[in-house]
């Protein structure tokens, strides 16, 4: 693919202070982000954010205004700060918004969750939220996460057996946050996933199609139900597209295809709101 000119990438970087206001200029030799100091951005690094979409598609002015507002974040806080932010993340691996394969700290078996690190409270317009920062943006701020991942490791340990003892006295109730760990990045606990499937005979299925909450009780719930519910969801705060099948050791994410909207019309009515008849769980489709 050809690399983008100058004069593109100064366009995209007018476009995303406009229509992102953010306070960022083009200069003759990149981008310059306003605040105390300044971050300069050259223009090899304003391509280097667009990540190979065009400067002229929506999804490199996304990209770059992401890119921006990071390098604005980190720059505003310390290193020692940084550490005390620093959280772990889990991201589906088909997720749009999934830093690559540098990012990942650790793969949970059954290839549909991998673990990395966020900063809680980066943006400060939503201090409760954890963001996902990429790895070459890390490098490009000097910013050595890596050696946080322990840290945020054992957090999520603690956070997992506290989820993990809440579920077990209230097994019925929708899965949700503990501390800042989303629903999500739970699955990433051992501890969490062994509370969820003790009485399934060591497997139980999930739906999480969104961050903020999950369901296990699938035998209730509509089959078209977890992929309507993550279609409709922003992508930042987007879960798992497909039910899960959860092990104490594996999430591994159903396949992909059939019609479980067309099957869920030809089925008879049920007489439980938001139910469906037979009883029958989502992956059985």
């Amino acid at each position: 693919m050809t690399a983008p000119s100058t004069v593109e990438l100064r366009r995209c970087v007018l476009a995303v202070s406009v229509l992102y206001d953010l306070d960022v200029v083009a200069s003759p030799d990149g981008a310059v982000v306003a605040g105390q100091p300044p971050v300069q951005l050259p223009w090899a690094e304003c391509h280097q954010a667009l990540a190979g979409a065009s400067p002229e598609s929506a999804l490199g002015r996304d990209r770059l205004a992401r890119w921006v507002g990071q390098r604005r974040w980190l720059a505003d806080r310390s290193l020692g700060d940084l550490a005390e932010r620093a959280r772990p993340v889990g991201v589906p691996v088909d997720s749009e918004l999934h830093p690559g394969a540098n990012w990942v700290r650790q793969r949970v078996l059954g290839g549909a969750l991998d673990l990395g690190i966020g900063f809680v409270g980066l943006d400060p317009s939503r201090p409760d939220d954890v963001e996902v920062v990429g790895p070459e943006l890390l490098a490009t701020a000097e910013v050595p996460a890596a050696g946080w991942w322990p840290a945020a490791r054992h957090y999520l340990d603690r956070m997992g057996a506290m989820a993990a003892a809440r579920f077990i006295r209230n097994p019925k109730a929708p899965l949700r946050p503990m501390g800042d760990c989303d629903v999500v990045t739970l699955l990433g606990s051992t501890a969490f996933r062994t509370a969820l499937c003790a009485n399934s005979q060591g497997m139980c299925p999930v739906a999480v199609p969104m961050r903020s909450r999950g369901w296990l009780d699938l035998s209730h719930i509509d089959p078209a139900f977890a992929i309507a519910a993550a279609a409709a969801t922003d992508p930042p705060t987007r879960g798992f597209v497909r039910p899960l099948l959860v092990t104490a050791h594996e999430v591994t994410q159903a396949p992909a295809g059939g019609r479980p909207a067309q099957i869920a019309l030809r089925d008879r009515a049920s007489g439980r709101p938001g139910g469906r008849p037979g009883g029958r769980s989502v992956l059985d489709r």
